[in-house]
């Protein structure tokens, strides 16, 4: 049970810093061609590892539904957040955001994909009560950002959430690389297509030195990062993994401190004691389907 905890809490850690990494930038470029830079990055980060593993061949039935799992969440969902992002302060965002177990906990009891009970509910309440603690400070200061950014960014939560729970069959079925790697790639296909309008193809990407920096971190970042989390979910259910990312704006927070010279106040610290207790309460070991 621990290896997919690590994974899972890796992955977030990821998250994390990506959202950082796209506030920085995503002035400079568009929503959806800054997430098709990402993903074009990640997907020849893995297709070295996918040339190197053993050869899978998805069964007909299978093709489409993963190439759209891989476009919902890993086009849809980033291409909503980053709009989200340019119109509602990190710190909201981030709080929105950290409704994401909850919704997935909501979506995998109501399709009967796992159970709900008393300390997975609890864990997850927890952690979403941890991250309003961290951000406190930010959620009361002035600039409250534009209300269809806050229902963008709630969006992409419950995209994530439906696309969290629906991935475990076809992640049992076959190897996690080769799944992480071809729904990948039907994301690029997909933002090629909405990058268009944003003139992407029309002009090569201008970018500052950091700009680029970032772009590359986060490309990079998403590649070994989705690895994990699909891995992850391919070994622990989708709430028990998924709560992990209470720990994403903990981690934003951390490297505003320390790139940014923000203060660590006692609202953050406070904060992280919450998730951590949340997220021990939400693996507490009990009897559960697989």
């Amino acid at each position: 049970m621990m290896l997919p905890i690590v994974a899972a809490a890796v992955a977030a850690i990821q998250v994390g810093a990506a959202m950082v990494a796209t506030r920085f930038v995503i002035e400079q470029t568009a929503p959806a061609s800054l997430a098709l830079l990402r993903y074009a990055i990640g997907v020849c980060c893995l297709v070295p590892p996918v040339l190197m593993s053993a050869r899978v061949r998805f069964a007909a039935r299978d093709i489409a539904p993963i190439a759209l799992l891989g476009i919902t969440q890993f086009g849809i969902l980033i291409a909503v957040l980053n709009w989200g992002l340019r119109h509602v302060p990190s710190g909201r965002a981030a709080l929105i955001f950290a409704l994401f177990p909850l919704l997935t906990m909501l979506v995998a009891a109501a399709l009967d994909r796992e159970r709900l009970t008393v300390a997975k509910s609890a864990g997850v309440l927890l952690t979403i009560l941890g991250v309003a603690l961290a951000l406190a400070d930010k959620l009361v200061a002035p600039g409250g950002g534009d209300w269809r950014g806050e229902l963008a960014v709630l969006v992409a939560a419950l995209i994530g959430a439906v696309c969290s729970v629906l991935y475990r069959p076809y992640l049992r079925r076959y190897p996690v690389l080769p799944v992480c790697g071809f729904a990948m790639l039907a994301s690029v296909g997909f933002l090629a297509l909405l990058a268009v309008p944003e003139g992407f193809f029309a002009d090569l990407p201008r970018f500052t030195p950091g700009g680029w920096a970032a772009v590359v971190f986060i490309g990079v970042g998403s590649g070994g990062g989705y690895y994990l989390w699909l891995w992850a979910l391919g070994h622990a259910s989708p709430t028990r993994v998924t709560v992990f990312l209470a720990l994403s704006p903990l981690t934003a927070a951390a490297l505003g401190a320390l790139l940014l010279g923000e203060a660590l106040t006692p609202w953050l610290l406070s904060g992280l004691v919450a998730v951590v207790l949340g997220l021990w309460v939400a693996n507490w070991p009990e009897a559960e389907p697989a």
